[in-house]
């Protein structure tokens, strides 16, 4: 186990999902089940392999945006009935946060929460049965991501969009195909969102 340490930035974030990365894969391909195992299981090896202290890792952090900026989530908003329109609150699936978060991640807290994450992390897992991820999936949650960081940016901080795939089925007709692969990778690069992909035969590391 790595030995705990406040990470500070941006940069020391993306160290520690550098060093969790080896743990990830490995456990993420050693079983399988749902979306929110992969998630736990993400988060468990950021805090053992990736040293981040638990005060600054959150799982499916839910964050009001009032009237925001993007057009994305301004044509999510819109699509919700007229009484519920005038924000968004997207729920990223693992954040790491800024120090000053101090282990409160609360929805109260949602202009603190979506000002001190340093990364937000969307994990997409292969658990269909006789189907696979579709790259439309795929790209709306790195379009998601990319519309977070923008709505950060307009309110004068930052954070670093990740999306993180865990393509684990055994079936190769279950997996991802190599043009979705790649489509999803491409649009990520575009919108400047890191990508993390591992299948038993492929990874991708691009943060």
């Amino acid at each position: 186990m790595l030995e705990e340490s406040n990470v500070k930035d941006i940069k020391e974030a993306k160290l520690a999902v550098q060093k969790a990365w080896s743990a990830i894969k490995a456990e993420g391909l050693s079983v399988l089940g749902s979306e929110l195992h992969y998630q736990a299981m993400i988060y468990h090896c950021l805090r053992v392999e990736g040293g981040i202290p638990s005060k600054q890792l959150g799982m499916n952090v839910k964050m009001w945006i009032d009237n925001p900026v993007s057009s994305l989530f301004q044509a999510l908003d819109k699509r919700k009935h007229k009484d519920f329109q005038g924000g968004f609150e997207p729920i990223p699936d693992i954040v790491i946060f800024n120090p000053s978060i101090n282990g409160d991640w609360r929805r109260r807290n949602n202009e603190k929460t979506l000002l001190n994450m340093l990364i937000a992390i969307e994990v997409k897992a292969s658990e269909r049965e006789k189907n696979r991820l579709q790259p439309s999936e795929i790209i709306l949650d790195i379009q998601k991501l990319a519309a977070h960081r923008e709505e950060v940016v307009a309110r004068g901080s930052d954070v670093f969009p990740l999306m993180l795939v865990i393509d684990s089925a055994p079936i190769k007709e279950e997996r991802m195909t190599t043009d979705a692969l790649e489509k999803s990778h491409a649009l990520a690069l575009k919108l400047g969102v890191g990508l993390l992909y591992v299948s038993p035969e492929h990874e991708i590391f691009s943060i």
